[in-house]
Order: C-alpha cells, then structure tokens, then sequence
C-alpha cells in the first residue's frame, strides 16, 4: 500500500510551540503509513533536531511580506514531489503554503494549524483586520483547519474565521515519560554553571511582547524583597533579548536574573525550578506548562485563555490577572514559603492533564484526520 506523504510547512526555525508540534509529527506519525518532510527557513534549531532524525527538510526563505519568489519554490516543490498533504503551521506558512497549493496542477489536501491565533492581539487595527479577512479567505479552501485548544476555537469562531464543517480541536500533547526521562540527567546547579543557592523561579518562554516577560522582571524585584537569595532563570531566545538586558540592569537584577537564551537541555533546566512561572498576556495552549506540569512543577500563571483549560486556581496552580506584577509576585513567594501546598499543586496538575495531553493522543487524531482527507 502506498504511503501518504506529508509536507509539514512553518516559517521559524527556532523552537516554539509551533515548532515543537510539527517536530512531533515529524518524528512520530506512524512511518509504515505516512512519508513526511519539512519545509521552513534553511537554518536554526528545528533544522538541526530534524537533520539529526533523517527527515527530509527543504528550506525556503519565508517572510511576512508577500514575496513571488517564495511561492513560485513552493509550488515548484509541491509539483514536483506530489504530496498527498500540505500541513501548514502558524500565520505566514499558512499563508504561502495555501496560496501556493492553489496554484499547484495536482493540489494536496490543506491542513492548516492556527498555534494561538496571534494577530487578534495585535495592536494595529488595519494589520490585524487585514490578517482576519486573510485566514477567512483561505480558511475557504482549506478542508480542516486545527485549533490547539476549545479556547481558540470559541475565538475563531466569533470572528467567523473558519467554516464549521472544517473546525477541528487537536490538543497540544507531549510524551510524559520521556521528558521526565530526559529532567532525570540532570546536573547539580553548580555543574551547569549557576549559583547552586536559594530557590529557582524560572519560565521557558520566547523573549516577545506576547509572553509578558516585563511582569516577570518587575515581580522578579518584589520576590527578592521578601526573599533575597531567590534567582529568576529565564529560558528562550528572541526579539526583546536587548531589552531585557537593559531592563534587568536597570532594576538592579543582574545577580538574580539570568537570561539563558534557546537551550537543547530545557527539560534538565526545568528540573531545577522551585517555581514555574508563565505571566502572558494570550496563549494559544502553551507547551512550556505541559512540560512543567510533567515534572509536576507548581505553577503561577496568567489568568487567560489556554492558560484556564490546563490550570485550576488553588487546586492545579494559582492564576493571577494579566499584567499585574505585584499579585505574580505574591503568588511565588507563597509557594516558595509553603513548599508542602506548593509540591501538592504540582502533583494535581500532573494527574489533571496527563491523559488529554499525552502525545499519543495527539499524533491518533491528527493520524485519523490525515487518513479521513485522503480517503474523502
């Protein structure tokens, strides 16, 4: 029987979300079944973890402005290697890589993934009007289009973004047991170069406006007014790297903060946190808090959607209101003082999740989706 072959197209190559989920079914969709290759910018990290599994990747130069060399490569790929599906991750593939199929002379079936449906918080109405008209255009002949999380999908569905017929919910989904495999090699803080005293407060998240990181800084200052030897590790590269640096400086945590740019070793930092934090300001379902939760990691949180379908207040974590420095802050310093109340929180949150959000799970629906559209 032949194979479905799949192309699983992102823009980025660094490791977020989106990233993190194409890499999954890059890996991991059964191989007796599908074929699958990559295809996204030429360099970074994805590239390299894809590179080290023998995936097939092809690099195309994307950017955000339309560019008719970009979409004259993709066609060219897609006539020329016959996928059955094109799965596009996240706003500007799913934008080239659905106005390319179009054009294609044996167009694959779409499939796009909406990772958090970034541009309705954007901050320019014009920009984030034209994104809305743009998604419902080309959510038109698409014939699924995913939502990570009930949350996106009540959203998308306000702003009319997609067909009903094509609304699909795939959760975000990890292998439990391997990342708490991987956080079990992990060094003494001392060995990995960190200070190995007082409590560790830490968040893996990308340096950009969306994942609230001034909070962070600012709740960061109030945590050490009550406890001193506390350190803030920050895990993840991106824009604001600058910023933060200047911010750090200018509050006076240079000694308390660290910015530990992208990492391969998340899972061995993650280990170390006393605290996980996520202060952002939208999410679509966050990876980082699937992770901490498989290492039943306490967790202080923003009160937001996505957020909510993984955290419980006061039985699963503590949320506390967006942008609200001073009640992030009291929220760590409690669990950091109640270490028996904190590690109880950790525990629920791991049990609460772990079946929806298990990989397996997620690859079976996405599996069973794939199958359906070259069946139909």
């Amino acid at each position: 029987m032949r194979k479905i072959k799949v192309l699983e197209m992102i823009d980025r190559t660094f490791l977020g979300g989106g990233q993190i989920n194409l890499l999954a079914l890059a890996r991991s969709l059964d191989r007796e079944t599908f074929e699958v290759s990559v295809c996204s910018r030429g360099e970074g990290p994805l590239v390299d973890a894809l590179s080290k599994e023998g995936i097939p990747h092809f690099p195309i130069a994307f950017s955000k402005r339309f560019q008719k060399g970009s979409v004259k490569d993709i066609v060219s790929l897609l006539n020329s290697h016959h996928f059955d599906i094109l799965h596009t991750h996240g706003g500007v593939a799913g934008l080239f890589g659905r106005w390319s199929a179009r054009k294609c002379d044996r167009p694959p079936r779409l499939v796009h993934t909406l990772h958090g449906i970034h541009y309705l918080h954007y901050r320019n109405f014009l920009l984030k009007s034209l994104y809305i008209y743009l998604e419902r255009l080309f959510s038109r002949f698409s014939d699924a289009v995913i939502f990570v999380s009930d949350a996106d999908r009540k959203r998308g569905r306000r702003f009319k973004l997609v067909p009903e017929d094509k609304q699909v919910v795939i959760k975000n989904g990890i292998d439990f047991e391997a990342f708490e495999s991987g956080a079990s090699l992990k060094e003494g803080r001392g060995e990995l170069g960190f200070d190995s005293s007082g409590p560790v407060v830490g968040t893996i998240a990308r340096l950009h406006r969306q994942k609230g990181l001034s909070y962070l800084f600012q709740a960061a200052k109030k945590i050490q007014d009550s406890i001193p030897e506390a350190k803030l590790w920050i895990v993840g590269g991106g824009p604001l790297l600058s910023k933060f640096q200047r911010l750090g400086k200018k509050l006076g945590l240079e000694k308390t903060v660290l910015l530990l740019g992208e990492r391969k070793d998340v899972a061995q930092l993650l280990a170390h946190f006393d605290v996980f934090v996520l202060p952002s300001l939208w999410e679509g379902l966050p990876y980082a808090l699937i992770e901490a939760a498989a290492l039943a990691k306490p967790v202080v949180a923003t009160d937001i959607d996505g957020v909510k379908e993984l955290v419980k207040h006061g039985e699963t974590g503590l949320l506390v209101p967006v942008k609200d420095s001073t009640r992030l802050a009291h929220a760590v310093v409690r669990l950091l003082q109640d270490r028996e109340y904190a590690a109880t929180l950790g525990l629920n949150l791991k049990d609460a999740i772990h079946q929806e959000h298990k990989l397996s799970r997620m690859l079976q629906k996405t599996q069973d989706l794939y199958r359906k559209l070259t069946v139909d």
